[in-house]
């Protein structure tokens, strides 16, 4: 494939590079340079057009897709995994060309895709989030009813509850030997949650270390943690965990240490703030929405700190507590809250591949890399409220094949 006179922003935060060629061979960006020709290649004309690299969601859940109570109580078990297919469909068509899925995918999804059996982004699956009996994750209601959840526990999905130092030990192996890339934990309450609060803490800083070094000693793994109150925050750094999910407490000393730490901060701003607008079409409880309405200002003034700082920010969304294919919005709120666009566009690419690990294949587009990459007509320098509509993505390739155009 040859794409012909396009303009390339390659996600490094480099200036546009205008009028550039692009030669795709084996998968990979093989040439970058201009007036290049090469025999027995498509030609994508890309002339007053723009070349990105395939974004990067740092915090999906794939197999979710918020609704009301009513309707997953009526929806038979096996009928989510082929709503995923649409999940993932959808994903793509926004042009998310890689995932980090953080909780909820299983080892057969992530290989269907691999297999090119369904048409989905690349994917890195975390199985199923770590939590405390009666922390963010247990299903347990007040009513002492077990609340439906949009996929129920069964042996590729084991359940993450567990308390204690070898508990905690033992499922972090347990997540390991189901397929997971990533382990997740729920270090702090949350916004969904039916019995904590965002602002609560969970685990101890033992606990967490142990899920660290278990996950180091299977081929160097990380932890990304959802981690909503300061103290759960802190608790995440001290125990040196890879990633803090959301993060919307933050204070200086918390952001000073990340930043000192290379932790990174997957913010998720437009999980809040989409509970909100579609809480009743999404099926959201009132305690939900009102926990949303009470972090939002907490939740961005600690990003434009974090942003100010410089600590590493690797877009996420948390897509499936919302609708799936607007992930991209989430770049117009983090330019609304103090980045560039340029920054927000390194931050959906270089740095997010960074904090997946995947630096070396993916997030900018380089010779020699995996060849994801979107076109779109206008500059998204100029208005980064582009991307937001899938309708705005014209082309989409991943491992150099068009899965959109």
């Amino acid at each position: 494939m040859l794409i012909k006179n396009i303009n390339l922003i390659d996600g490094t935060g480099s200036a546009i590079q205008q009028n550039v060629d692009v030669i795709i061979q084996d998968h990979r960006f093989k040439t970058i340079g201009q007036n290049l020709n090469h025999e027995n290649h498509e030609i994508i004309d890309g002339t007053d057009k723009y070349l990105l690299p395939g974004m990067i969601d740092s915090h999906v859940h794939i197999m979710e897709e918020m609704r009301p109570l009513t309707d997953k109580l009526a929806t038979p078990f096996s009928y989510t995994f082929y709503r995923a297919i649409d999940h993932l469909k959808r994903t793509v068509n926004c042009g998310i060309t890689t995932v980090r899925d953080a909780l909820g995918a299983d080892q057969g999804i992530k290989e269907a895709v691999q297999n090119g059996l369904i048409l989905g982004p690349r994917m890195q699956i975390s199985v199923n989030a770590l939590t405390i009996t009666g922390g963010h994750g247990d299903k347990l209601t007040k009513s002492g009813i077990t609340m439906p959840s949009f996929i129920e526990d069964y042996p590729g999905l084991p359940t993450g509850i567990c308390d204690g130092v070898e508990e905690v030990r033992k499922k972090v192996r347990e997540m390991l030997r189901a397929g997971a890339d990533v382990i997740k934990v729920h270090a702090t309450g949350g916004v969904t949650s039916p019995t904590d609060h965002p602002d609560f803490t969970q685990f101890s800083i033992e606990e967490l270390k142990v899920m660290v070094e278990e996950a180091q000693f299977r081929g160097n793994r990380k932890v990304m943690a959802h981690a909503q109150g300061l103290q759960g925050v802190k608790n995440c750094i001290a125990a040196s965990i890879h990633s803090i999910e959301h993060g919307i407490y933050l204070d200086d000393e918390a952001i000073e240490k990340m930043k000192a730490q290379g932790t990174f901060l997957v913010p998720t701003l437009l999980a809040p703030v989409s509970v909100i607008e579609f809480a009743d079409e999404l099926g959201m409880s009132e305690g939900s929405v009102e926990k949303s309405k009470e972090v939002l200002e907490a939740h961005t003034t600690s990003f434009t700190k974090a942003v100010n700082a410089g600590v590493k920010i690797a877009m996420g969304t948390d897509a499936g507590v919302f609708k799936h294919g607007t992930n991209l919005r989430e770049l117009e709120l983090m330019v609304e809250h103090g980045m560039t666009p340029m920054q927000a566009i390194v931050a959906s690419t270089k740095t997010a591949a960074e904090c997946l690990g995947y630096d070396n294949e993916i997030g900018t587009i380089e010779t020699d890399k995996k060849a994801d990459f979107i076109i779109v007509d206008d500059n998204p320098l100029d208005r980064i409220g582009i991307l937001k509509n899938p309708d705005n993505i014209k082309i989409v390739g991943i491992d150099g094949e068009i899965v959109k155009r």
